[in-house]
């Protein structure tokens, strides 16, 4: 990348603010400023739990070449292909491309970090592998 096709971004805690309208709407979004700076390479933005945990996600992929989730507070469980997998706070998890998974339970306070290259990447539903535990009523 060079300085032709990337900006200097700086945002700060009030310059955005989280919203609804996002891919998922039991998650509240704050956009971070990056997919407008990088021309669409990369999008940052924070995630945050909005309702409690119903049905989840459901078994899906992203076309993504990049996507990293780093938990910074709270815990989210997931399945990756046929693994449960619990993140909480401190936590980083890269998914690989294509890789199937389903978040399916969260704390009320989880707030997580997403890096995904492009900022433009697909959600796709697919069929999932294994059966998904039910989450924990708040």
């Amino acid at each position: 990348m060079n300085s032709n096709e990337s900006q200097f971004s700086h945002i700060k805690p009030g310059d955005t603010a989280f919203v609804s309208g996002g891919l998922r709407d039991f998650f509240l979004y704050r956009d971070l400023g990056i997919a407008e700076a990088t021309g669409g390479k990369v999008i940052a933005h924070l995630v945050r739990a909005n309702q409690a945990p119903e049905a989840g996600t459901g078994w899906h992929i992203h076309g993504a070449d990049f996507h990293i989730v780093y938990m910074l507070k709270g815990w989210a469980k997931f399945m990756y292909e046929d693994k449960e997998t619990l993140v909480e706070a401190g936590d980083c998890v890269h998914q690989r491309p294509g890789i199937r998974h389903f978040l399916f339970d969260y704390s009320p306070d989880m707030e997580y970090l997403e890096v995904v290259g492009p900022a433009d990447f697909t959600s796709v539903g697919v069929e999932g592998p294994c059966a998904v535990p039910a989450p924990a009523k708040w």
